[in-house]
Formats: structure tokens, C-alpha cells, sequence
């Protein structure tokens, strides 16, 4: 039996505090894929553990064995290359570092340790982190089980280090809460700067810590009314024992008919002081003069607010003291409900007259077992990494495991789970973001826009079945390769029903999150780059018309090859597998080329026209210092409209004014009397302008990977003496962007593509293709040039757009002075 297919039952039995020193009674059976909870536990390498008052946090660190597509240029000195592949590929194992963070009731503690330590092979330490108040309550059964040393952390720091790790590497961590709006999840961007800000944890009392960098924060307040208080009062009032229960009734119950109201005093508000009637003036002041029992679900609800409101104004002070305007909530009393963050948004928003605003977090459950980890591997110092959230292995927020789904709660209980793969490089903001506390990649919130929620959910239902066809397809070697692609159309399918119920789960739903849980879903199951025969083909085939193309372009007049520069680039932007429109053209219509693409393209005016303006910049003024442009596709985009235009933009630096009005550009000459040459000063000056050409650093969809392009380019260098010059004196860079995203994040780039920005002080900025300049970074504000184009190849957003399919946008900006 593989493990994939393994099911093993948990039976629980009454063990009455047997080997777990009066722990309760331990009655519940659940039946759970061990390989979906406790995944990859045979690697676990390091353990921690925050135990409280009715949940338990794991996380371990593990080592992940996965496929990866690799690229290799053949040697073809002394062959016939014609009908040679231009590359070998191959399909490696690589082992890349996770982080596993699952969350239990503490019901089940002693069986999932149980277990854990059936699984253990490979554990590098005799530790165990652990923090919460069951980490002395449970130490005996952990260290008895799993044979490891407790050893024991404090708690606020435990919180401090996993609230600054969530927010510096999940991009939609946080959300305000909102009562009256279709989805009530409103996820923030995240600050470049995640200090100063003020956390507020409401476990059975509360604590409020300002936190002013990673290792520098203070406990400034408390109180001993919170949590605890709820659940201690609640039980008297209503005999219900269990918090969720009591949550439960309170999400039910009218405070009205318990609380006496501002109203109930005066009549009406209080205008002198500026008071709506319907405030709360005593919390159960109607008890004292009403003869009737009280609702449970009245009298849980008057409590909410009652603790809700004393710990709200008491943050809102805190804040105000010492002058932050970010709250972070966290702790078992909020837990994601949301009756709870409703009472609390509310308070802070009215003591703090909006001011203020009350924040909480999609994983403030695992904060605590996060910050034991880090404070347990700091020899491996984690914090220098970045790290990607793994949608394949995350539950979303506010839900059941989507891969437990079906099974039903009440026979399976909660487990939630939070997955982050290390990435290979650091990520950071690319340096000409205008304003990157502002900058939001996605252009359409999916989470807001209902209709185009639906539209798109359904879009990537049905290209399921072709997208795991295809993947099978690329492994025809495999035996598996069947089974593995009906398991990722499963998983991805789940993660889409899922969405269509909560579409908060993942934080913020947009298209570039559907494209990238997907790519996550494929890697999960082996199929690391289902197009790279496709892009090896087209990639060969493209070359072949390189030196034609060229040559045409070179006969033109200066004007007229802008044009066919840029009509170029956007017939190039046609060829993407992503879109359905194409794909269906491609696959039917071999024959299918360049020039067949071009008579596709809408005719000017295009949709979004700017090229007159950029044709303008091209003549009045001096060559770009240096150029980045973020390509999209393999074969025909990359090789026949971007390194043309790569090409253009270098020959500028080469152009000399010459005797009588004429300019040459490298070995062409032209004279200038129409004055539509481009924009020369001086008699002999000479400019050098250079060009950062970013792809991305892992395969999506047909586009073009960091590695591919060394191969393209080395081929065209040998075809091109601009390129191949360009390459050698270091003009012309090649970079990885650090994503593996058809669509483009400018807050999360590769570090060394930041630094060279920054160094060769680039001043335009070129983003191509529908996924990173339509879906992502229509309206992102740069602080240089900017030129965003695209052809629109999905019907349904070109009528969105007011256009038609194959719509162009061709977007040049300049930043306001």
C-alpha cells in the first residue's frame, strides 16, 4: 500500500488521565490520511510545541524531496544542428527545507504523539521547544512519548518572534474585519516595515506588548478580565462549559434585551454629548429591573460585548499612549470567530473615533509553535530566508482541512494546518516601487468583485481536465503519471470548492493566486514543468526565423521599426498556453506563426494607446540608462519580440550625431532630415545604456525560465554581434526574479535583481504579457518610465475592458515630478 493511500483510524478510548497525569477524558475517534496531517513526518528534523488551554500547535521542520526540471545545452560543436533539440531536458530530484505547522484539539494529544513517534526516523535533535501553559501541564506525557527533552520557552516571546515571521513572509496575513461588506475579510498589504505595532493577546486575561523591532519590545498593560473571564462567566450564566458553544449562543442572542442602552435612559441619544441612542449605557443593566428570565443566547451575547468592549478601549488607549495606529489581535478568544472580531472591531473603531484600526491574523493561532521553532533553530538562523506560504498543504482560514473535506467535523475534529517552503534566494521590494506600503500587485480583487469571482472559479474548473492531461502527457515514460495527474485534478479541485465557499481562505483571491495554488498543486505531485517539451520545440523553432527577422527590421526606416519593434513584441505576447483562446489555436493550427499573429492584433487606436507618447520619449530624448523588462513567454514572445526590442534599445547607446544631420546606429546609416531620428545631444556624444532582462526562476505555464534564456541568448549571441557584445561587456544581464508566477509580485523579487537595479540605476521599467501587466501591476506607480503591454487573449476581461479579444494594451507612463 503506497503511503498516499494510507488511512489509518486513531480510536480513541477512554483513557481517564492514563500515562498523562489526569489529562480528562480522551473519548474521540477520528479517522484522518495521515500523509495529508502529518505530512512528510519520516524527515522531521527539529520539533516544537505550544500547548493551550483546548488546542495544541506542532510544527517540525522537515526535508522535501521533490521533481525538478532542469535544462542542459547540448554540445553541438561539429554537428548538424538542424533537426537537433536546442537543449536536453531533464527531470531531477531536489531537497528543499518546509515548515509544518498543525493544529489540534488537545482531545487528541496523546494519540497524535503516539503516532509521531511511530513515524520518527530521521529527527537530527533530543529537544523539543515548547511554550503555552500546557507545555508544564503535558511535559511528562510529550518526554515520555517521543523521547525528547522539553525544554520550555517563554510565551511572549514565542508570540513577539512568530508574529514578526508571519508578517514579513505571508503577503495577505492580515485583515481587518468588516460586518456589512459582501465578504467580511478585508486582507491589508503588508508594510515593507512591520514595526512599530502593538499586540494585543487575549488568552484567559490579556497582555499588551509593543513590539519596536525583532528582538526590542516591552509589556506594557494588561488586564485580568478577558478570555477567561468570558468562559468562567459564561458557564455560570448560561451552564455551557465549552467556549465554542458559548460563542456559539452569544452569535445568536440580541444584547438588546440584557443591556440597558443610552436610549433607555434618555429617551433617545444624548446629543450634548454626542451619544447614539442604541449605546450601550450598562452592560445587564436590565437584569436589576426586569421580572423575567433571560435567553442564554441574550445573556452570552451581553458578555461578548461587555469583555469585548473593556478590552478594545483598553488597547485603544495603549495605542494611543504610545502613539501606534496598527493592533494586532490574536489569542484563543479570537480564533477566527466572528462574532468576537466583529465586538472588538467596533470598539476600537468607536474609542478611537476610526483612528485606530483593530487587525488580526489568518495563522495568530500558530504564532506561539512558530516562535518556539525559531528560538529552536536559530543556529540554522531562518530568519535570513523568505519563505512562501504552500497552499497545496495549508488549510484556509476559517475552515476544516480541504483535503479532510468531505469527511464530516464531527467525526474527523479540526485539524488545520499551515505549510512554508524556504525559497532558494531572498525576496525583497523592487527598489522603483513609487510608494511599496501602497503597491498592490492584483488588479481585481476576486474576493469583492462577486461576478468575477464566479467567472473565474469556473474558468479554471474547466481547464482542469486539460491541465491535468497535459501534465500526465509531459511524463510518457512515467507509470505513475496517470494516477499522480488524477490526484492533483482532485486536490485542486477540492482547493477550488473550497474558494468558491470562503474565498478569504487564502488571504486575498485573485487570479495570480488561482494560477499560483495550482502551479503549487502540480509540484506537489511531481509535475514540475508539464510545458517544457512545448517550450523546448518552440524555443528551436523560433530561432530558426531570428536572422530573418532581424534582417527585415534592419532595412526599416528609424520610425517605421519602432512600430514593427513594438507590433513584434505583442505578437510575440500571443503565444500563451494559459489562455484558452490560444491554446485551442495552437493545438488545432500547427501551422500557426509569427505573422499569423500579428494579423490577430487589434488595429490602433488600441484599447489603452500610448505609443505615440512613447515614440515621442524615443525622439526627444536621451537613451535609457538602463532598461529591466520582465519577460513572458518562451519561444516566439522571448526570441522574436523581446530580444529585438532588447537589441533596439542597446543600438541606442552606439548612435553618434553625425556631420549634416546624419546618424548612424551601429553599422546603419540614415539620414535625418525628416527629424524623426531619436533623441541625440550632442555632436559626439556616445551613451551606453544596458538592459536587465528578468525571467522567472521556476517553470509556469510556457513561460520562460532563468535558465532557458542563458541557452536562448547564448544561441542568438551567435547569430548577433549587438547581443553578443552586449553579453560580453556586461550590457545585457540575465536575472532570475525569484518567482515561479505567470503573474508578477514587485514586492517579493530576487535580492540580486534588486541590487543590480539599483547599481546600473534603471530608469524604465518593461513589464509584458497578460499576467504582469494586466492581472498584476496595471495601476503599480513606479518611480521611473514604465511601459506596460499586453494582448488580451480571454474574451470575458477584454469585454470587462471594453474591447474585444486580442485587444492590446500598450501603456506608457512617466512619474509625476
Amino acid at each position: 500500500m503506497r503511503p498516499g493511500e494510507e488511512w489509518v483510524a486513531f480510536k480513541m478510548a477512554e483513557r481517564g488521565g492514563r500515562g498523562s497525569g489526569g489529562h480528562g477524558s480522551l473519548d474521540k475517534s477520528i479517522t484522518l490520511p495521515p500523509d495529508e496531517i502529518f505530512r512528510n513526518l519520516e524527515n522531521a528534523k527539529r520539533f516544537a510545541i505550544d500547548i493551550g488551554g483546548s488546542l495544541t500547535k506542532l510544527a517540525y521542520y522537515s526535508t522535501v524531496q521533490h521533481k525538478v526540471a532542469r535544462v542542459r545545452s547540448f554540445d553541438h560543436s561539429g554537428k548538424d544542428i538542424e533537426n537537433e533539440p536546442l537543449y536536453e531536458i531533464s527531470v531531477q530530484e531536489e531537497i528543499t527545507a518546509r515548515l509544518h505547522f498543525i493544529k489540534f484539539e488537545n482531545t487528541y494529544i496523546e494519540t497524535c504523539l503516539d503516532f509521531i513517534k511511530d513515524h520518527l526516523v530521521n529527527t537530527e535533535t533530543k529537544v523539543i521547544k515548547a511554550t503555552g501553559g500546557g507545555a508544564y501541564k503535558f511535559k511528562d506525557l510529550i518526554e515520555k512519548k517521543l523521547g525528547l527533552k522539553v525544554d520550555k520557552e517563554d510565551v511572549m516571546t514565542c508570540l513577539i518572534k512568530g508574529c514578526n515571521f508571519v508578517l514579513r513572509n505571508i503577503p495577505h496575513e492580515v485583515f481587518a474585519y468588516q460586518k456589512d461588506s459582501d465578504t467580511e475579510f478585508r486582507f491589508q498589504t503588508n508594510h515593507p516595515n512591520i514595526f512599530p505595532y502593538l499586540l494585543v493577546n487575549i488568552g484567559s486575561g490579556v497582555s499588551i506588548v509593543k513590539v519596536e523591532t525583532e528582538d526590542k519590545f516591552e509589556w506594557i498593560g494588561g488586564s485580568s478580565i478577558g478570555g477567561g473571564t468570558f468562559w468562567g462567566l459564561g458557564a455560570l450564566l448560561t451552564k455551557t462549559k465549552k467556549f465554542d458553544e458559548l460563542l456559539q449562543l452569544a452569535s445568536k442572542g440580541q444584547h438588546t434585551n440584557v443591556d440597558m442602552l443610552v436610549k433607555d435612559v434618555y429617551g433617545g441619544a444624548y446629543q450634548t454629548l454626542g451619544l447614539s441612542g442604541n449605546l450601550i449605557a450598562s452592560s445587564f443593566g436590565k437584569s436589576t429591573t426586569a421580572d423575567k428570565e433571560f435567553s442564554k443566547e441574550d445573556m452570552a451575547k451581553s458578555l461578548l460585548h461587555m469583555i469585548s468592549n473593556d478590552i478594545g478601549q483598553l488597547a485603544c488607549l495603549y495605542a494611543k499612549i504610545h502613539n501606534l495606529d496598527k493592533i494586532y489581535f490574536g489569542g484563543f478568544f479570537i480564533r477566527g470567530h466572528p462574532v468576537t472580531m466583529r465586538t472588538i472591531t467596533y470598539s476600537i473603531n468607536f474609542f478611537s473615533k476610526g483612528e485606530v484600526q483593530a487587525l488580526f491574523l489568518r495563522h495568530e493561532g500558530y504564532l506561539g509553535a512558530i516562535g518556539a521553532f525559531l528560538k529552536g533553530a536559530e543556529q540554522d538562523n531562518p530568519n535570513q530566508y523568505s519563505w512562501g506560504e504552500n497552499y497545496a498543504g495549508s488549510s484556509g482560514l476559517m475552515s476544516t482541512s480541504p483535503d479532510v473535506y468531505p469527511l464530516q467535523r464531527t467525526r474527523s475534529g479540526t485539524f488545520d494546518m499551515l505549510e512554508m517552503d524556504r525559497l532558494e534566494r531572498p525576496l525583497v521590494n523592487l527598489p522603483l516601487l513609487k510608494d511599496p506600503s501602497t503597491y498592490i500587485p492584483d488588479t481585481v480583487d476576486l474576493t469583492d468583485d462577486a461576478m468575477a469571482r464566479k467567472y473565474w472559479l469556473t474558468c479554471f474548473e474547466e481547464a482542469l481536465d486539460g491541465v491535468a492531461k497535459r501534465a500526465a502527457a509531459s511524463q510518457p515514460d512515467s507509470v505513475d503519471a496517470l494516477e499522480r495527474a488524477e490526484k492533483f485534478r482532485q486536490k485542486y479541485w477540492n482547493k477550488l470548492q473550497t474558494l468558491r465557499q470562503q474565498p478569504f481562505a487564502y488571504g486575498t483571491l485573485t487570479v495570480r493566486s488561482l494560477l499560483d495554488t495550482r502551479e503549487h498543486c502540480l509540484n506537489e505531485f511531481n509535475f514540475p514543468d508539464p510545458y517544457s517539451k512545448v517550450k523546448q520545440k518552440e524555443n528551436g523553432i523560433a530561432l530558426k526565423c531570428f536572422q530573418s527577422v532581424i534582417e527585415s527590421l534592419d532595412s526599416l526606416g528609424w520610425e517605421e521599426r519602432q512600430f514593427a519593434l513594438v507590433k513584434g513584441l505583442l505578437a510575440g505576447n500571443v503565444f500563451d498556453w494559459g489562455a484558452k483562446a490560444v491554446s485551442e489555436v495552437l493545438e488545432s493550427e500547427p501551422q500557426f506563426g509569427f505573422e499569423e499573429a500579428k494579423s490577430k492584433l487589434q488595429e490602433r487606436p488600441w484599447l489603452e494607446d500610448s505609443y505615440s507618447q512613447w515614440l515621442e520619449r524615443l525622439k526627444e530624448g536621451p537613451p535609457h540608462k538602463c532598461a529591466l523588462i520582465f519577460a513572458d513567454n518562451s519561444g516566439i514572445d522571448i526570441i522574436l519580440g523581446v530580444f529585438p526590442f532588447v537589441r533596439e534599445l542597446l543600438s541606442r547607446g552606439t548612435e553618434v550625431r553625425a556631420p549634416h544631420g546624419e546618424f548612424t546606429v551601429g553599422d546603419f546609416k540614415q539620414t535625418g532630415s525628416s527629424g524623426a531620428g531619436p533623441g541625440l545631444v550632442n555632436q559626439h556624444t556616445r551613451y551606453f545604456p544596458q538592459v536587465i532582462l528578468a525571467c522567472n526562476s521556476g517553470p509556469a505555464l510556457n513561460d520562460i525560465t532563468y535558465s532557458e534564456s542563458l541557452i536562448v541568448a547564448e544561441r542568438i549571441a551567435a547569430m548577433d554581434p549587438v547581443i553578443q557584445s552586449a553579453l560580453k561587456e556586461e550590457k545585457l544581464l540575465l536575472v532570475q526574479t525569484g518567482s515561479s508566477s505567470p503573474c508578477l509580485d514587485l514586492s517579493r523579487l530576487d535580492k540580486g535583481l534588486a541590487v543590480l537595479v539599483r547599481e546600473r540605476k534603471t530608469d524604465l521599467v518593461i513589464i509584458e504579457g497578460m499576467g504582469r501587466a494586466i492581472h498584476t501591476n496595471y495601476y503599480a506607480a513606479l518611480k521611473c518610465e514604465s511601459l506596460k503591454l499586453a494582448v488580451i487573449k480571454n474574451s470575458w476581461l477584454a469585454d470587462r475592458l471594453g474591447g474585444k479579444i486580442f485587444s492590446v494594451i500598450f501603456k506608457y507612463e512617466v512619474p509625476c515630478k
